[in-house]
């Protein structure tokens, strides 16, 4: 009789816990489902400062939002798809279409937001004309701005490249001037400015060491660019409304008045 006693009383105990277990495992999930708090990833200029002038409408709406600061354009697009963040702001339509394409991403975006026109900066020359002959050129080693920046050299008359949507440095076919293209990752150009004659440097990377395109740029990018940076979300959650909520408040009058007076022409809405 003992042992039945024993053997009913575990088995109940057993039955309970996993009743309780089965109960908060629903609520945590429950929880996650229904959670207020937007988790952003984000390029610290510009795209954090303009993310921070949102929080407050975020709140009103009853979400919270929450910053990551990415200095890299690899780790966010990881994250984001490994469902670390709910959205990430850095990076325009073809990066995200060659990630999505070369890394089997299921992201996508919702709103373009503001354009940065990729530019060419100097420590050693005033002009292009002061460019010599086999001046060493940094450019961003990843495909699609190292495109942007080779394009402006050859606007500008100083190189020649195939055609493509995609560029690199071995696509050069003309280069009377002869000058060395330096590939390097666009976060460390900035760095590399004094070692280099000139560079092409993001406007989100030259914005932290004070440059401005509008300023201090040799060549700039054409406003016309289809470069416009983007809010980037997995596919599973585009349609969310928190999603929703980010989204209209990125492209709200707030938000463009504030890059206008911000950035003074060196960043562009894209709304």
């Amino acid at each position: 009789m003992k042992k039945v006693l024993t053997l009913v009383l575990s088995a109940t105990i057993a039955l309970s816990l996993a009743a309780c277990g089965a109960k908060n495992t629903d609520g945590a999930k429950d929880s996650k489902k229904d959670s207020k708090v937007i988790t952003v990833g984000a390029s610290p200029a510009p795209h954090s400062e303009i993310l921070e002038t949102i929080k407050d409408d975020l709140s009103k709406k009853g979400y919270e939002l929450k910053i990551e600061k990415f200095t890299d354009y690899k780790t966010p697009n990881t994250a984001l798809d490994n469902k670390d963040l709910d959205a990430n702001f850095f990076q325009h339509v073809p990066y995200l279409e060659k990630e999505v394409k070369e890394r089997g991403f299921k992201l996508d975006y919702t709103v373009k937001v503001h354009l940065e026109p990729i530019a060419l900066y100097s420590k050693k020359i005033k002009d292009i004309k002061d460019l010599k002959d086999g001046a060493k050129i940094a450019v961003p080693n990843d495909p699609t701005n190292e495109t942007r920046a080779l394009r402006i050299l050859e606007k500008a008359g100083l190189i020649k490249v195939k055609d493509g949507d995609l560029v690199t440095a071995r696509d050069i076919v003309e280069n009377p001037k002869n000058l060395k293209i330096s590939e390097l990752e666009g976060a460390q150009i900035p760095r590399s400015l004094d070692d280099v004659d000139a560079a092409v440097i993001n406007t989100n990377f030259a914005l932290e060491v004070g440059l401005t395109p509008t300023k201090d740029g040799l060549l700039v990018e054409d406003k016309d660019s289809p470069y416009a940076n983007i809010l980037a979300v997995r596919k599973d959650n585009k349609d969310s409304d928190a999603i929703k909520a980010l989204s209209e408040a990125l492209t709200s009058d707030k938000v463009k008045q504030f890059i206008k007076e911000k950035y003074k022409g060196s960043i562009l809405p894209s709304f």
